[in-house]
């Protein structure tokens, strides 16, 4: 009897992720919120030209959104008085305040035009894919419709988010926990081709790496030796472009550094010589329209990874706090209602 039993919970989970990615689609808007695109094109435009950094800020910003729970804007939600919100958990302290920004702009916007219409989680995804393409990269379809996430607990993120002094193997177990297979794990490791890392998120593979080394000699010597420059006598804590050749273009050069000695990032370099990653990033670094259809791709099956519709969730009025917060005061915890 258990595996009809089997049968029918698989058959019942399926049906229910092709219910929800069946109530999303490309037209979700036109008639409640019919300037919604043309709106969000234009705050995309004048921040991205008053701050080059917000693309990547921003595309981070959506993946680890979406890695923890789905993607339903918690990362959005300010911490209060009785919990800590997922934003303040120490792997995303370092998103930067322009991809926050740029989303309230959108929002701000877009609430004075259709007021209560348009969630915060559409606005994120939307805004990262029109600032990816503004830098170079590829065009994909978002399926719109999303709602938002009634709560966001800092407690829930480890574990989501790769680190960079992960293994391999741990990364891809992790990706595949979310049903990304290798090559769309090593493709969206290819977003970083924009941004930057702090040097404490790589200065331990320059500074007495191992007792014959000491930095890790999988890194290029002279580039070893630039960020240790850079890195060495700072109080500061300093950053480098996660791409040295590229920094502000979103093309295929992430996978030719890697090749070279160029990762910055431990987990980056790793690629070049995991069995199961090195045969793609070796044809994303021969093949820049492959490395584009595989992104694309991937972004799609992650922009719809868990995401709450009807009242799974809710449109915030606005996206750092829900709409209603409930105490009890005699527990002293905060519940989110509907």
């Amino acid at each position: 009897m258990a595996l009809p039993l089997l049968s029918i919970l698989l058959f019942s989970t399926l049906a229910l992720f092709s219910l929800t990615e069946s109530k999303l689609n490309v037209d979700y808007y036109n008639k409640s919120c019919p300037q919604f695109e043309k709106i969000i094109q234009q705050i995309v435009v004048d921040k991205q030209l008053a701050a080059p950094t917000t693309a990547a800020g921003t595309l981070r910003l959506f993946f680890h959104d979406c890695m923890v729970g789905g993607c339903d804007a918690s990362l959005l939600i300010s911490s209060n008085s009785f919990s800590k919100a997922e934003r303040d958990t120490d792997i995303n302290l370092s998103l930067p305040g322009d991809a926050y920004d740029v989303v309230t702009r959108a929002k701000t916007a877009l609430e004075l035009q259709c007021p209560g219409i348009v969630s915060c989680a559409d606005i994120l995804a939307i805004t990262t894919r029109d600032l990816i393409t503004m830098v170079g990269g590829p065009f994909y379809q978002i399926r719109l419709g999303r709602k938002d996430s009634f709560e966001s607990y800092a407690k829930v993120v480890e574990g989501h988010i790769a680190r960079p002094n992960m293994t391999m193997d741990t990364i891809i177990n992790m990706f595949a926990s979310k049903n990304l297979n290798v090559q769309e794990m090593v493709a969206l490791m290819g977003a970083h081709t924009i941004g930057f890392s702090h040097c404490s998120e790589f200065s331990n593979r320059l500074f007495k790496f191992s007792p014959t080394s000491e930095f890790d000699p999988s890194m290029n010597p002279t580039y070893a030796q630039a960020l240790r420059n850079l890195c060495g006598n700072n109080t500061k804590d300093m950053a480098a472009f996660n791409d040295v050749m590229t920094p502000g273009k979103f093309d295929n050069m992430y996978y030719i550094n890697l090749q070279k000695g160029l990762g910055l990032l431990a987990s980056d370099q790793a690629m070049i010589s995991h069995q199961r990653t090195k045969p793609i990033v070796e044809l994303f670094a021969k093949d820049q329209d492959a490395f584009f259809k595989a992104f694309a791709h991937a972004m799609e099956k992650v922009s719809v990874y868990q995401v709450k519709i009807g009242k799974m969730g809710e449109v915030r009025r606005r996206c750092d706090v829900v709409n209603h917060l409930q105490v009890n005061p005699n527990k002293k915890i905060a519940s989110y209602v509907n």
